[in-house]
């Protein structure tokens, strides 16, 4: 029975990665600054809904942005001038791309192109400095829907222009302008009736007196569901559908095209379910023929790439047969000139040499013949699972080293660099590389950077991994690359003691730790420096207990408690540039492991029987069995790779919590870490109860009722006698404690009394514990005076009123306090919006309701592109990365849109109260 492409989904689902993003400073003017100056500028733009493209830096020191504060002004709102027009940094972003290979390196100007979170691209921009770090520039919105494809134009000099294919059925051509990263959007093609899959684009350059080596037109070769393949032509700003290709009732798979500037011809291949490849090429009257087909391959054809050698064309194709075949086109001159017709090896004389059959196929252009013959060159076998990507080594300009060489990418986890025998010919296994192990099932995708002399594969669970050639001992060694969620974030945390390190908790299953990596004095890069928990369920909330505990919740019943082991600790503060006291960790266990199918982290202990654990190997090796994933210690000076993340960096469980009878929902933790309140969904009240927990015993000290449906979030104040809880009943319950461990309502409003007309989906508390903050999706945040609604002695009648309120454009959907105090009774807060923006404000107690001013208004390209679901700012003042640097604050964010950001607020120090 025939298969369909649309039920396998291998293109639908997302391939996370995380992009580090360094800055200083930003504004609508962005200015990029490489070690020794400004090397290139954007401008932030906001064109659309849902494409993020993001500008990503590999190898650079510094980047440096330059925001101007825009003073967005509400009705309620008077802007002051109390922050500079240099005050907001994004130092720290992560994000993910779709799992398949749809991507693609700039040849020229070092800019690498892929598919980023959801509805988002993303590129990596490469200069030759000495350190090696990446980190997103800027994000832009185009399209509607999720991103499938990206290519960039190829044959211009400058590669300035990229084509993105979406499942919005739509095909976008992006420019760059001359010294600039931001890409804008030049022209939307309208035809395809279903998901785009995979793009190609080509660069026509015309060689009259008035316009040597410029382009006169912009082929676009796009694939779709509709089983269609299309072909698009750009001239200046004008742009058509050339033509439409039907394949029934099959589909391309894959696409890539080719230009021959001597010849004036312009080919392209589609790799189909048909298991064959369909060559055409384009005619006198600008529409494209098909002039052969290349059959061979078994399975689906999933990658396609074409390059020259010498006077000839070669074309590598891979599919689902776990095979690579090398094609070659040669040209020839006499249309009646023989081909190798091929004959059996039975009938050839004994002087005779093998030759392969070749395959002859002619088209007219411009009034001449052209013939081409072609012949398989090689079967490359190697890979044990499918084979999803091939890339050809880009020849760069002006280097001696013009050696051919192939990159693959395969679901067995691993990629290949093949290269030809100098002598024979015979193509060979050069390096083989990958095999990350762990929980990740291959890589999607693999890609050269534009000098050859790194590689890069991502793979299923999103992250990056990256190798660099040392000419010096002629091997290839792993680089830091970003990582990061692959689905949308639910929840983040800053680490107790201090907030040196952020954790985030995922609907991809994981809990991920985020730091800055301190290479060099004030020289850092955040990255993923941990996993402590891979989980079988959706994570949707965490608690941070202590600086090296926390507690999260899933869609599951329970809670677990998770304590950092030894080995992590070290590493931590190696990396990090903390200080390592060992004597602290001589108790702990050295690491975690998660036995196969199982759901705990289970710790190990240095003094562990080591023949019981090579005995378990031994099992694990039986046929049929999934082999488990064990710890060994390591020490780490650098961020940890993929695999390391995967099998090295898990946290013990410390205990689990029993005692919701349905999915825990959400988590909040007494300072002191003692005390952790817990709620869980509900459709009604006998489920809403919020427990309390003694995190030494692990029990139930308290049950608290008060809300009639799902708590949405919970805080505890800073001195930890008030616990607040928000509903999706649209009311807010405020507790104080009566006894030890023991918890009361002191105060509440219920469905009719409530100000708010919507779900209340987030709350917090200033720094001084006299307001708390509630945000609902109503468009409204509300500060409410602690003394007020505790001594306001209410009726069912009476309405507790907030002291103030704040209208914004969208659903508020998150909300934070600054953990400072301001002259004049001054407080910060930030507020994330459905939208994906993200506001700061300021408002006046002293003054009279309503005095509230708008510092800062993030948009979607500054912030996220979708749902904003958490705040926090860190809890005290100073940058992570830097010593001695008390002059900012930092607000973490996540969303739906998979992403993570840190922003560096400068405070001017003469407005804080001392």
């Amino acid at each position: 029975m025939k298969r369909q492409y649309f039920r396998s989904g291998h293109w639908w689902h997302f391939l996370p990665t995380q992009i580090i993003e360094m800055a200083e400073y930003f504004s609508w003017s962005i200015t990029v600054f490489e070690q020794y100056g400004p090397t290139c500028s954007l401008d932030i733009s906001d064109t659309g809904e849902f494409l993020n493209v993001v500008l990503q830096l590999w190898n650079i020191l510094k980047v440096s942005y330059s925001l101007k504060a825009i003073g967005q002004r509400h009705d309620t709102c008077k802007p002051v001038q109390f922050m500079s027009n240099e005050n907001i940094a994004i130092i720290q972003n992560s994000s993910a791309c779709w799992k398949t290979g749809r991507a693609s390196f700039c040849r020229y100007t070092k800019l690498y192109v892929h598919r980023g979170t959801n509805d988002t691209v993303s590129l990596k921009i490469q200069f030759q400095i000495s350190s090696s770090s990446c980190g997103i520039i800027s994000t832009s919105v185009g399209h509607t829907d999720r991103i499938n494809c990206v290519s960039w134009v190829q044959d211009r000099d400058d590669e300035t222009d990229f084509v993105s294919g979406s499942a919005d059925c739509t095909v976008n051509i992006w420019h760059i302008e001359n010294k600039q990263i931001q890409p804008l959007p030049v022209a939307s093609l309208h035809g395809h009736t279903g998901p785009v899959t995979c793009v190609s684009a080509l660069n026509i350059r015309t060689y009259n007196e008035t316009a040597i080596g410029q382009s006169i037109e912009v082929l676009v070769f796009s694939a779709s569901v509709d089983s269609t393949v299309r072909v698009w032509s750009k001239v200046g700003n004008e742009t058509k559908e050339l033509q439409v290709l039907t394949f029934g009732e099959g589909f391309a798979l894959s696409i890539a095209s080719c230009h021959i500037p001597k010849l004036n011809v312009q080919m392209f291949a589609c790799g189909c379910d048909d298991h064959k490849i369909h060559l055409f090429g384009r005619a006198d009257d600008g529409k494209f023929v098909k002039v052969i087909t290349l059959p061979g391959h078994e399975d689906w054809v999933r990658g396609l790439h074409f390059t020259t050698q010498a006077e000839d064309i070669l074309l590598a194709s891979c599919a689902q047969d776990h095979l690579i075949r090398v094609w070659r086109f040669v040209h020839k001159v006499d249309s009646d000139q023989d081909t190798h017709a091929g004959k059996p090896i039975s009938d050839m004389k004994y002087e005779e040499d093998i030759t392969v059959k070749e395959r002859l196929f002619k088209f007219e252009v411009h009034g001449n013949l052209i013939c081409f013959a072609v012949f398989l060159e090689s079967v490359l076998s190697g890979h044990e699972n499918w084979v999803y990507s091939v890339k050809w080594k880009p020849m760069e300009k002006g280097s001696s080293d013009q050696s051919i060489k192939l990159l693959s990418a395969s679901m067995d986890k691993t990629m290949i660099l093949w290269s030809p025998d100098p002598e024979s010919g015979i193509w060979t296994e050069e390096v083989r590389v990958g095999d990350v192990g762990g929980n990740s099932l291959g890589l999607y995708g693999g890609l050269f950077s534009p000098c050859g002399r790194s590689i890069i594969g991502h793979g299923y669970q999103g992250a990056f991994n990256q190798w660099k050639y040392n000419s010096s001992s002629g091997t290839w060694h792993p680089e830091v690359t970003g990582g990061g969620h692959f689905a949308p974030v639910a929840d983040l945390s800053w680490a107790g003691g201090g907030g040196d390190y952020i954790l985030t908790v995922s609907v991809d299953q994981t809990t991920r730790l985020h730091a800055p990596w301190v290479y060099g004095e004030d020289q850092f890069m955040w990255c993923e420096v941990a996993r402590p928990q891979v989980h079988g369920y959706d994570l949707k909330c965490l608690a941070v207990l202590g600086k090296y505990s926390f507690a999260s919740g899933a869609d599951e019943k329970l809670i677990r408690i998770f304590k950092a082991p030894k080995n992590f600790i070290s590493n931590f503060c190696h990396i990090c540039g903390h200080d390592f006291n060992k004597q602290d960790c001589d108790s702990l266990p050295e690491g975690a492991n998660v036995p196969a199918l199982g759901l705990s982290n289970k710790a190990v202990f240095i003094n562990d029987d080591d023949k019981n654990i090579e005995n378990e190997k031994e099992n694990d090796l039986r046929p049929g069995q999934y082999p488990e994933n064990y710890f060994t210690p390591t020490n780490l000076t650098v961020p940890p790779s993929e695999d390391q993340l995967l099998q090295n960096t898990l946290w013990p469980e410390e205990g689990k919590l029993y005692g919701h009878g349905y999915e825990i929902f959400s988590l909040a933790a007494h300072p002191d870490g003692k005390i952790l309140a817990s709620a869980c969904k509900a459709s009604k009240s006998d489920a809403a109860n919020i427990f309390l927990w003694d995190m030494e015993t692990k029990k139930i000290v308290g049950s608290l009722t008060g809300c009639s449906l799902t708590v949405t979030q919970m805080a505890f104040n800073h001195q930890g006698n008030c616990l607040l809880a928000v509903s999706r009943d649209r009311t807010w319950v405020l507790y104080r404690e009566s006894a030890p461990k023991q918890y009361s309502i002191e105060a509440s409003v219920n469905k009719k009394t409530s100000s708010h007309s919507r779900i209340i989906w987030s709350c917090a508390w200033t720094h001084d514990d006299k307001f708390f903050l509630t945000a609902s999706r109503d468009k409204t945040m509300s500060v409410w005076s602690v003394d007020t609604v505790s001594q306001s002695q209410q009726s069912e009648e009476s309405v507790l009123k907030p002291a103030a309120s704040l209208t914004l454009p969208d659903a508020v959907t998150a909300v934070s306090a600054a953990p400072v105090a301001f002259k004049g009774e001054r407080y910060m807060m930030a507020t994330g919006l459905e939208s994906g923006h993200v506001s700061i404000h300021l408002w006046s107690a002293g003054k009279e309701s309503g005095s509230w001013s708008t510092l800062i208004s993030l948009t979607q390209s500054e912030a996220h592109h979708k749902t904003v679901t958490r705040l926090a700012f860190r809890p005290q003042l100073g940058r992570l990365g830097y010593k001695d640097d008390k002059g900012y604050l930092q607000l973490a964010s996540c969303g739906l849109d998979h992403a993570v950001r840190v922003y560096d607020l400068l405070i001017d120090d003469h407005l804080l109260e001392h």
